[in-house]
């Protein structure tokens, strides 16, 4: 059996293990140069989404999806799928996939509910359909969409997991919470379960819990700046300045371009007087991140304590225009003001 009628029975089937093998086998072949063909990185992009592999799938998108050609292609292929299988879920919700990820996410609604149609009890459609209203920015349609893959489905960890996200996105972190444990109880050496779990009980205020997860996340995954830093404010929030530094530089031992450790180093070395360590630290970070304006304000702070107004004008009004923060925005000014400092900003 050729790849293509091998990958397309198991789509119908619903039979992910199978189309992931089938398309692997393929891509080798392309690999020792076979003729080059983007539909079985979409076959591998699909089985990835699926288990909820996200980065995964992003990088194989590039194979499938990022020419003109490459995309006219698969959409002939898919539309022919479905058009001598009107019937099966299965390559409804393949057809959504491929219209979400090539620009047409409103247009892959009416697939995914196809699917659901057809097949109402898989998790799958509701929890591809979840993201679309979630990108859209229809919160409470997607926690509803969410919450019925659960139901379909309650050990599909993917679906749980955004539905944490989704949850603690709108405040509900008493209901974000549950859905963590959960995937945790799933999966337990999931390091982004953990480190969600460890940012919602923070935000409850409820520390040496958020610590103790965070500790497990980078147990899991040592590598992650993005954990790494977390865990970094954590400490700095309870004064543990000493650790947090410790933090904040195992980060740039990991990543040296990570420009928000940069910025924070830089404001620990501020708030002790060793001000060149700070200018140093901010610079680096702008050198990493041009666009931050937490960087800016240290360096504003700078030349402000230098004695260099008109040049610590320059670096606010930078500030002020990079930062999205309106509370953030509210307190440069309000400094600004206790200085005596009442330039046009």
């Amino acid at each position: 059996m050729d790849h293509v009628t091998a990958i397309q029975d198991a789509i119908i089937q619903g039979d992910w293990p199978s189309v992931w093998s089938r398309a692997s086998a393929w891509v080798a072949e392309i690999d020792q140069g076979a003729h080059e063909d983007p539909r079985p990185h979409l076959a591998l992009n699909v089985v990835h989404l699926v288990r909820g592999e996200y980065k995964e799938a992003w990088k194989i998108h590039a194979e499938a999806l990022q020419e003109a050609a490459d995309i006219e292609q698969v959409r002939e292929w898919i539309e022919a799928l479905i058009k001598a299988h009107p019937d099966n879920a299965n390559v409804h919700l393949v057809g959504g996939l491929f219209l979400s990820q090539s620009g047409q996410s409103e247009q892959s609604i009416g697939r995914y509910k196809e699917a659901i149609r057809l097949a109402p009890h898989s998790p799958y459609p509701h929890y591809f359909l979840a993201q679309i209203h979630a990108r859209a920015d229809r919160p409470e349609m997607a926690i509803k969409a969410y919450r019925e893959a659960v139901k379909q489905d309650p050990a599909y960890a993917p679906a749980r997991m955004n539905l944490g996200v989704a949850y603690q996105e709108q405040g509900q972190l008493e209901m974000a919470i549950p859905q963590y444990r959960e995937v945790i109880k799933l999966n337990p050496n999931d390091p982004v379960a953990h480190a969600n779990l460890a940012c919602a009980l923070a935000e409850q205020g409820k520390m040496e819990p958020a610590l103790l997860e965070y500790k497990e996340a980078i147990r899991l995954n040592p590598r992650d700046t993005e954990i790494r830093f977390a865990l970094g404010g954590v400490y700095e929030n309870r004064g543990r300045n000493d650790l947090a530094m410790k933090e904040y530089r195992d980060v740039l031992q990991v990543d040296p371009g990570f420009a928000p450790a940069h910025t924070a180093i830089g404001w620990l070395l501020f708030n002790r007087d060793r001000i060149h360590e700070a200018y140093e630290s901010f610079n680096r970070a702008l050198k990493a991140n041009p666009e931050d304006a937490s960087a800016y304000l240290g360096v504003a702070r700078v030349y402000s304590r230098r004695g260099k107004q008109q040049t610590a004008m320059e670096n606010y009004a930078q500030a002020l225009k990079l930062e999205k923060d309106p509370e953030k925005k509210n307190r440069i000014m309000n400094d600004l003001f206790k200085e005596g400092n009442t330039w046009d900003v």
